[in-house]
């Protein structure tokens, strides 16, 4: 009778169980429950695991002791030989086990820190000809756009188009996937004015308004960008369907493709202004992978940058969105600059191990830099030795965070990065961070 075939059979039942029951654990215990009988859980598979390896150890000493007496006797192997011969495929695959074990042995042995800087030089950051390829490709369609609009309609008041965002910081990871495309607004200083979102009717401080003012000495009309006044105030929706009819739906894309031996076109439907480009004959082999680059109008007044972007200030048609990417950015590389620490280093890796997990993947780049500027305040060593500590300190951080339901923007502190969350999601973030306290690595497969 197969006892070692029951063992397991029973130790599969008994994971199935565990598993049902901590699947519905959740609902009834909520995260910090449920993340407490997870951890327990993990402990007592290991010994069910371990208990079934241990049984298999056994069962190959066994075999081995008895090729071992075989080995002692010639009329034996004389007698064997066919036997053996018939054997040889047998044996090369128990030879070939050990080998892999050692392999598995060899990962196994890895420090945190070690596994955090493999995983970052193998799936967090990009190679250079990567992100070459995709400024280039981005820089292409910057250069096309601006010239559309100088010639179709060249009484608007643009600045200079350039590409901003985490591809061009250095802060994308991954795969070099999207790039933003900045177009300034030049506005009369004399006839607009940009007011705080705390000092209006919304009171939301990332949403700002921009009034028209002086209309008893400067009647409407003055300005270009008068024709989008809605209710007195310059109206980031219809800046973005200016720009979605001008360009998006106006542009001869094909004529655009044929010049950059690529497939380039709009994304239409959504509330952004967003291009598509596929790669053509030059990178067919290479790489597949789209590049998605998001048309941005903005304004800009000293360190403030407010950005149209309905998706974000939606259902208020006349809101525009003050964007803390830029103050945030600024204070992560000043911070290591002055101490040559490695929040950066910490933040790439962050933002892929959220990427490519599906259960924080809802977990987006601000909370991340956010969390690392806080704990910036209260720890000073962001060397490069010292990332595994700064790693684990960021997920038991961010797992009181998603207790509260709260993390406030650094600089906006009436802000709640987390807002935008689910239950179910938070639930699900908290139980896979509460796992990894005590197995961080689980979180670098």
């Amino acid at each position: 009778m197969n006892f070692q075939g029951s063992r397991r059979r029973g130790a599969d039942g008994i994971a199935m169980v565990i598993d049902f029951l901590l699947s519905n654990a959740r609902l009834i215990l909520g995260v910090g429950g449920a993340a407490m009988l997870g951890i327990a859980t993990l402990a007592v598979k290991r010994l069910i695991e371990r208990a079934g390896r241990a049984a298999d150890d056994e069962k190959v000493e066994q075999k081995m002791a008895e090729l071992s007496l075989v080995s002692a006797s010639p009329t034996l192997i004389k007698k064997g030989i066919k036997a053996d011969l018939c054997q040889q495929p047998q044996m090369s695959s128990l030879e070939s086990k050990p080998e892999s074990k050692s392999k598995r042995l060899q990962l196994c042995v890895l420090s945190l820190q070690e596994r955090l800087q493999q995983y970052y030089h193998t799936r967090a950051a990009l190679t250079p000809n990567e992100v070459q390829r995709a400024q280039s490709q981005a820089l292409d369609i910057c250069t096309e756009i601006q010239g559309f609009l100088r010639s179709r309609l060249p009484d608007m008041p643009l600045g200079e188009m350039s590409l901003g965002g985490s591809l061009l910081d250095d802060l994308q990871v991954v795969s070099a996937d999207h790039a933003c495309l900045l177009v300034p607004l030049q506005l009369e200083a004399s006839l607009w004015r940009l007011i705080p979102g705390e000092e209006t009717l919304l009171t939301h401080p990332l949403h700002w308004m921009v009034r028209r003012v002086n209309l008893e000495y400067f009647p409407r009309g003055l300005s270009y960008w008068d024709r989008y006044l809605v209710g007195g105030y310059l109206s980031a929706e219809a800046v973005v369907n200016m720009f979605s009819k001008a360009v998006m739906e106006t542009i001869n894309w094909p004529s655009i493709s044929s010049t950059l031996d690529c497939l380039v076109r709009p994304v239409l439907g959504g509330p952004d202004l967003k291009v598509e480009i596929r790669p053509g004959n030059e990178w067919a082999e290479s790489s597949d992978q789209s590049l998605f680059i998001s048309m941005l109008p903005l304004l800009r007044e000293g360190d403030v940058v407010l950005t149209a972007q309905p998706e974000l200030t939606s259902p208020w048609v006349n809101a525009w969105h003050l964007s803390l990417y830029p103050w945030e950015t600024q204070r992560l590389t000043q911070l290591d600059t002055a101490d040559d620490g490695h929040r950066r280093h910490t933040l790439k890796i962050l933002k892929a191990v959220c990427r490519l997990n599906p259960a924080l993947r809802p977990l987006q780049a601000a909370p991340l830099a956010n969390l690392i500027l806080h704990l910036s305040d209260s720890e000073s060593d962001w060397s490069e030795s010292s990332l595994h500590v700064r790693f684990q300190q960021c997920i038991t951080e961010l797992i009181g965070y998603l207790e509260q339901e709260a993390l406030h923007s650094y600089f906006k502190p009436a802000v709640n990065l987390l807002s935008g969350l689910s239950e179910d999601q938070v639930d699900q973030m908290g139980f896979m961070l509460y796992c990894a306290v005590s197995e961080p690595e689980i979180l670098l497969i």
